[in-house]
């Protein structure tokens, strides 16, 4: 059986999350109820949050793009191919395999997500510099010990000893 204890700090934690990823997406410059724009172009959270996926592989296949996302290939493709028409993404056989398709950042859109990257830096930097390196040192810690325990459940094997 769970504790309340455990309980209400499991809910601070996806509150204090779901805070700092609001902040992050908010960041990018013309974000307003759940859309941002790149260049103009309007784009949905998802749609960004695709780019983001995309930007973190350099290139990659629908289906792997659908495996990083969680959603499905046919969901992933067209959510591709709404970025291709608003020339965000280039969709092209891949070099090493003429069979498979891979997709990348166009120009315009590799400028855009670098940019919001960088604010999204400086805003982590000030929240950093604001609680300290003592309390900061802790954070990096605490993230590093989820990161761990995260990969280790992918991987099946959840140890508290690790």
């Amino acid at each position: 059986m769970v504790s309340e204890k455990t309980i209400e700090q499991a809910r601070f934690i996806a509150a204090a999350g779901r805070k700092l990823k609001s902040r992050m997406f908010a960041i990018q410059s013309g974000v307003r109820e759940g859309c941002a724009t790149c260049k103009g172009v309007e784009l949905s959270m998802a749609q960004v949050h695709t780019l983001m996926t995309i930007q973190g592989c350099g290139e990659c296949t629908i289906s792997n793009l659908a495996n990083l996302l969680g959603v499905s290939a046919p969901s992933a493709s067209c959510m591709v191919e709404r970025l291709v028409d608003k020339g965000l993404l280039h969709r092209e056989r891949s070099r090493k395999d003429r069979r498979k398709v891979v997709v990348r950042l166009s120009e315009q859109a590799a400028r855009h997500m670098q940019k919001m990257e960088e604010e999204v830096l400086a805003t982590f930097v000030d929240l950093v510099e604001k609680v300290g390196p003592e309390t900061a040192e802790k954070w990096c810690e605490v993230f590093a010990r989820v990161e761990q325990v995260m990969a280790a459940g992918e991987q099946g094997k959840v140890r508290d000893d690790e």
